[in-house]
């Protein structure tokens, strides 16, 4: 799995770094990206709460 920020829907709430920092990284705006590569495995979880914890709906997760 890997996921995928839609850049034009972030508006910088940060709720995904907050709950799986490891996963996404804060750019100098203040805009979440993710974290390049696949998901590791014990983190799927992480990434799925990131992803209904979005309130942009900018997260998606790619199988």
């Amino acid at each position: 799995m890997r996921v995928v920020v839609d850049a034009e829907r972030c508006q910088g709430h940060n709720r995904c770094h907050a709950l799986a920092p490891v996963l996404f990284d804060i750019d100098d705006l203040g805009y979440a990206t993710a974290a390049p590569g696949s998901v590791p495995a014990d983190l799927e979880a992480a990434a799925r709460l990131a992803e209904a914890n979005c309130p942009e709906h900018a997260i998606t997760i790619d199988p």
